[in-house]
């Protein structure tokens, strides 16, 4: 099976394009897109960035529990649908989830197996410039958000990696080493060990005979 890998961070912390850049990596990871009542952003596509559903239709997948997990984010709902993760993971893919921060931690609760990593902007300052300059959000949305970012990033140390988005290609970089040194985790091979230790006990026979 594959691995789950939850990327979170405060709003502005730039996790989309992280990950937009390390599907074009080539690392052999799959991207459970996400389903959101919020306004699709200029440049975004529908089902490739996320899932955009009227409210109804969000509350309608809560009600038949659709959701792997779901939070209401800055007035609008996010969720991750439970189907999606498990056909992949069931098919050995490596599956990114980016979500918020508390979706993240509820998901950890439920899945505490799951690789976690929390996206750190280099300060306040490159947060809220990066959060202006996107100009997506009105002055009460963005000072929400910005109100948020405080207790968000203090929430660090309940994922496994903190990595520093300062540079993107260097945050590319750290994201791809972690998730390749994921598998390489005695844990998660112990189907291909299992079968490696079977071939050398199947193997002392021929030996055997031999000598």
């Amino acid at each position: 099976t594959g691995n789950l890998i939850i990327i979170t961070s405060p709003s502005g912390g730039r996790k989309g394009t992280l990950i937009t850049e390390l599907m074009k990596r080539g690392v052999g990871i799959g991207y459970s897109v996400s389903y959101t009542t919020r306004p699709i952003r200029p440049g975004e596509a529908d089902g490739q960035d996320y899932s955009f559903i009227p409210v109804e239709e969000f509350e309608k997948r809560i009600a038949d529990g659709e959701f792997l997990e779901y939070a209401k984010v800055h007035d609008n709902y996010y969720g991750t649908s439970k189907s999606r993760v498990e056909r992949l993971i069931g098919e050995g893919v490596d599956v990114i989830l980016e979500i918020d921060v508390q979706g993240a931690a509820d998901v950890l609760k439920t899945l505490p197996d799951a690789v976690s990593i929390f996206i750190l902007p280099p300060s306040f300052e490159a947060l809220a410039h990066r959060l202006r300059a996107r100009n997506t959000e009105n002055p009460e949305q963005l000072k929400l958000r910005l109100r948020n970012s405080f207790d968000e990033v203090r929430r660090f140390d309940e994922f496994d990696y903190v990595v520093i988005n300062d540079n993107i290609a260097d945050a590319v970089r750290r994201l791809e080493s972690i998730i390749v040194g994921e598998r390489q985790r005695r844990t998660r091979q112990t189907d291909a060990i299992k079968d490696i230790l079977d071939s050398f006990d199947a193997s002392k026979y021929i030996i055997k005979e031999q000598s």
